[in-house]
């Protein structure tokens, strides 16, 4: 069985937040939840890189192992889901999520600021597959129709990649080699010309 997993390989995000508008869009997200998001490292300094960031659906994921109430399940594709039904709010798959997936959707003391939302890989919830409840609950189920998250299927470098795990790690692989592992090799310079030359 497959393990469905993210990639979002940095030499190829373009900071344009295309993934963040899709998973918005596609799932209803509720205003102050931000279940992608872009984050740059070492902004405004050459060299500065941005990668696309959500719950990256750990094999052994932090969240589920601290939850006092087990809303946590992983689907047999790798897929980590919560219910919400369970969900007590009690914050502690917040701190415990090295990516910040948890997200809640009031700013108040943990416990009446609602349940906790994250990343379902469009994988809806434990509800029926692409029924309404599901839908209002949990967004999209695309994996139930045989499609891929809508962030990665709307990312237009190829940055953000999503399906199996194996094949994920093959696709980077070939990257790497092509770079010859020195990223100065390709990129914006390469395409677009070096200013300074």
């Amino acid at each position: 069985m497959a393990r469905m997993k993210f990639l979002c390989d940095a030499e190829r995000c373009i900071e344009c937040n295309g993934c963040v508008t899709a998973c918005k869009n596609e799932n209803e997200v509720p205003w102050g939840v931000n279940r992608r998001r872009v984050v740059t490292l070492d902004d405004g300094v050459p060299g500065e890189k941005s990668i696309s960031v959500a719950c990256m659906h750990c094999t052994d994921a932090p969240c589920s192992a601290v939850c006092p109430v087990d809303c946590f399940y992983t689907t047999d594709d790798g897929v980590v889901l919560h219910d919400k039904d369970l969900c007590i709010g009690c914050g502690y798959c917040f701190y415990a999520c090295p990516f910040g997936a948890p997200q809640y959707p009031q700013k108040e003391a943990f416990g009446v600021r609602g349940k906790m939302d994250k990343c379902t890989f469009c994988a809806g919830g434990p509800e029926e597959d692409n029924s309404e409840a599901e839908r209002l609950k949990y967004g999209a189920n695309r994996l139930a129709q045989g499609k891929l998250p809508l962030c990665a299927e709307m990312c237009a470098t190829k940055a953000l990649l999503a399906g199996d795990g194996d094949m994920l790690s093959d696709i980077y692989r070939e990257r790497i080699t092509k770079r010859g592992g020195r990223p100065q090799n390709w990129g914006w310079d390469a395409a677009y010309g070096n200013k300074d030359a």
